[in-house]
């Protein structure tokens, strides 16, 4: 035993000098590599769960080797880097220098022909069909199915209650938006478990084992499939049976029966299909829920800004008749709100960040990022930088009164991969705030609530609040 401790001592040390003498050759960047394999995964785990990764893992690695420096996380060696430069150079650099590269539960579990997994014309012919339904005109029409769906929610779930759970009932709202008015598929109880499920799975080892996170999730997501499959072929009947192409059955949910025209004229193939409708389901309800309760605890704490955001909203319900619905040029009215919106996506991203592979040697400010490494960028490497907003822990939606520092404010992302949602989640907050503002006083049960990761950051009690319907 003794003997065997002794060889393994010596085989890490071998390997640690080996790996120092390496980086010294390779001028790569400053940072330390930990133990092979096991790097510095164990603390980067840690912060994340504590939702403190920037205050415990990037921030003090910054202090000690500047905006750019290399760990080793989920068994990779990684370049983790900050600095709105940074952001341009490696968001803009997509598919040039290098590619996304999720965690392997990931992608499994999301799909590996959805579009975060794809590159070159697959990438672009899919985000050309997400961009077709979700900017423009075609978001303009959503509108009022926006407005139906959201008004329906709160008489359902709101109604006369004293107290609601704030983010809970959000996530289960923006589920329905994201099925039902985007894809016309009806939002079960059922298949929102099952979501759920696959969700907690989405950031786990990916260990296949029974009863393990990631097992739970991997056959919560061959259920979805089945009943994603089922739902595409009789939306391929359908609008083969009507002999209308890509553009039949609008009405059903427009981005469905496009993508499922793509799958007729031989474009896309059905898995990518089942694939994009699960990424995007992904994509927008639980991070939507999560800036909307974020942005609802920052106006409960601090009733001035509030005060100016009610005003907004009271001005554009006064010029409607009764019952008529919000248009696009009332949104446009929304400014404040916006900025209300934007500075709490600063102080609480839903995304902490993303991870990038190097496709090619990449010299970056005088080092070396090996082809084949990890990049990583993080939201709050800028958005808590005084470089970029001035006293960065302080809630001030004026500081968007005025164009910020290009890839300083990056809560969609950036480059190529811009989240080709932005716009329909900006749609959605903005028409969910209008509605509950002007139709519920509410306030804040618990202010100082903690936030959890749970994969995604989440109010750890749901965000309860109490409310009294205003006499309309």
């Amino acid at each position: 035993m003794v003997l065997s401790l002794l060889l393994v001592c010596i085989s890490f040390s071998m390997l640690l000098l080996i790996q120092k003498k390496m980086n010294k050759k390779k001028n790569l960047p400053p940072g330390e590599m930990g133990f092979p394999w096991i790097g510095e995964m164990m603390q980067f785990y840690r912060a994340q769960l504590a939702n403190r990764l920037y205050e415990d893992f990037v921030q003090p690695r910054i202090i000690k080797h500047g905006n750019i420096f290399k760990t080793r996380l989920m068994g990779e060696p990684t370049v983790v880097v900050s600095g709105s430069t940074a952001n341009r150079f490696f968001l803009s650099n997509e598919f040039k220098l290098v590619v996304s590269s999720w965690p392997s539960a990931s992608v499994q579990l999301m799909g590996k022909d959805c579009i975060m997994a794809k590159d070159g014309d697959r990438h672009r012919w899919l985000r050309s069909a997400f961009a077709s339904c979700l900017t423009g005109p075609a978001l303009e029409n959503l509108i009022p199915k926006l407005c139906g769906a959201v008004e329906a929610h709160l008489d359902l779930h709101w109604g006369e209650k004293e107290t609601v759970f704030l983010f809970n009932s959000v996530k289960v709202l923006m589920f329905s938006v994201v099925l039902e008015c985007l894809f016309g598929i009806e939002a079960e109880q059922s298949l929102l478990d099952l979501f759920e499920k696959v969700l907690s799975g989405v950031f786990a080892l990916p260990l296949d084992l029974p009863g393990c996170r990631f097992w739970k999730a991997k056959r919560a997501r061959v259920k979805i499939g089945k009943a994603l499959v089922c739902m595409v072929r009789e939306r391929k009947e359908e609008i083969e049976r009507r002999g209308r192409g890509r553009r039949g059955g609008e009405e059903g949910g427009l981005l469905l029966s496009l993508l499922v025209g793509g799958l007729i004229e031989g474009e896309i193939s059905e898995e990518e299909v089942v694939d994009n409708v699960v990424l995007l389901v992904f994509a927008a309800h639980d991070t939507t829920a999560f800036a909307i309760a974020m942005m609802c605890r920052m106006l409960g704490c601090h009733p001035d800004c509030y005060a100016r955001l009610l005003q907004e909203h009271l001005e554009i319900s006064g010029s409607k008749r009764r019952g008529e619905k919000l248009t696009w040029e009332d949104i446009q009215k929304m400014e404040y709100t916006w900025q209300v919106s934007r500075e709490s996506m600063r102080l609480f991203p839903p995304i902490f960040g993303s991870f990038r592979r190097a496709v090619v040697d990449i010299d970056y400010q005088g080092f070396i990022i090996p082809k084949g490494w990890k990049v990583l960028w993080t939201t709050y490497g800028t958005h808590y930088n005084p470089q970029y907003f001035q006293e960065p822990l302080t809630f001030d939606p004026s500081r968007f009164e005025d164009p910020v520092t290009p890839y300083a404010f990056i809560p969609f992302g950036g480059g190529p991969r811009l989240c080709v949602g932005y716009q329909l989640a900006k749609l959605n907050i903005l028409i969910f705030i209008h509605f509950m503002v002007t139709r519920y006083e509410w306030s804040l049960i618990d202010p100082q609530e903690p936030i959890i990761m749970d994969p995604l950051p989440i109010p750890s009690h749901g965000m309860p609040i109490k409310i009294t319907q205003k006499i309309l």
